[in-house]
């Protein structure tokens, strides 16, 4: 029997997740929590906002489902990490942000880290027992989202409910708009350097419009090895959870038969320039994922709210960026501190966008 802790239930990873423990009897949820949503009766233990560590420290569980939405997940995550748990992860903005302090935090804990990002996972899957130096890059995978194809002028009057029509995953809003943007993307390229200890230059993004195809890995050799399956979040979802066993999942087989497109493109960091600000965030180190998470998750808010262009959304991280000293934190504190500076930043930013 796996205990089960679940943060986020009642998102779309959360609900998912529920589908998933309730077909395995293996699977026991002993703790849930939500953002606002009242989930009384759901597990043994559950909670409404508030200090999830304290759940957590009731629950004692094997596994930790963190997908609570964007920097409010640290706490959570640090927790697992600390405490040797393992942790499946759909809130990678968390080790974004925690960087460097979240990969110390899972060193000295020495539990898993199971993505649950469907690319992450499958990188994992395709990495797990393989020696790093016979490794030559990894490519994550990005829809292209429902702007894909757009130049920075046809993006000038885009409404949040076009940003939000995505055209293969369904996900919440936040998730969905940085999609739009391939901000996604950019936190994905970040969590993944610090996920499989591989430096940005050996970490590539290429837009595959079917989402059939995850990730890939390119060999040494010359050998690229793909991880191939329909766009269902319960599949990456499933494998966390029940890892190292493979369960089965409701989720139908590829119908080779029918037909595949396997179209890659480059993305167009002139028409989306977040992925290259969360690049070079990246490569900066040191704080600037923290201040670029936050800036973003500030952006995109008032985006949703009709108080800032599509485009400001970049303008907000770059002008959040160049504004804040990035210098490094020494613990959790020291981090909070920083989001708190850059979304105040980025707030000021934002009104000034408007007016």
């Amino acid at each position: 029997m796996k205990r089960v802790a679940l943060l986020g239930a009642t998102g779309s990873i959360g609900t998912q997740a529920l589908e998933i423990i309730g077909a395995h009897p293996e699977l026991e949820l002993v703790a849930a929590a939500s953002g606002a949503q009242d989930i009384e009766g759901l597990a043994p233990l559950t909670q409404v906002g508030g200090d999830l560590t304290e759940l957590l420290d009731r629950a004692e569980p094997d596994v930790v489902l963190n997908a609570v939405v964007g920097f409010a997940g640290l706490p959570a995550t640090f927790w697992a990490l600390e405490h040797g748990v393992d942790l499946a992860l759909a809130n990678k903005e968390s080790l974004v942000a925690g960087g460097e302090l979240a990969a110390a935090a899972w060193k000295k804990g020495g539990g898993w880290i199971l993505p649950v990002d469907s690319e992450h996972s499958a990188a994992f899957q395709l990495l797990e027992g393989r020696e790093l130096e016979t490794v030559h890059s990894l490519v994550l995978t990005a829809s292209g989202g429902p702007f894909r194809g757009r130049n920075r002028l046809d993006l000038s009057g885009v409404s949040a409910g076009e940003a939000l029509a995505h055209p293969t995953w369904n996900m919440g809003p936040k998730i969905t708009v940085d999609s739009a943007t391939l901000m996604n993307k950019g936190l994905e390229l970040i969590e993944a350097h610090f996920l499989f200890d591989l430096p940005y230059q050996r970490i590539e993004v290429v837009v595959h419009p079917t989402s059939v195809v995850h990730a890939l890995v390119r060999l040494r050799d010359g050998a690229a090895l793909a991880h191939l399956g329909y766009p269902d979040m319960r599949v990456p979802i499933s494998y966390a959870l029940t890892f190292p066993d493979r369960a089965e999942t409701p989720i139908e087989p590829l119908d080779l038969a029918a037909g595949l497109i396997l179209e890659f493109t480059a993305p167009d960091e002139e028409a989306f320039p977040c992925l290259a600000l969360a690049r070079a965030a990246g490569e900066a180190g040191r704080t600037a994922p923290c201040v670029l998470n936050a800036a973003n998750e500030v952006a995109v808010a008032a985006f949703l709210d009709g108080r800032l262009p599509f485009l400001g959304i970049a303008e907000v991280v770059e002008g959040t960026l160049n504004a804040t000293d990035t210098a490094a934190a020494h613990n959790l504190d020291e981090l909070v501190a920083m989001d708190a500076e850059a979304r105040k930043t980025a707030a000021a930013l934002t009104r000034e966008l408007v007016h």
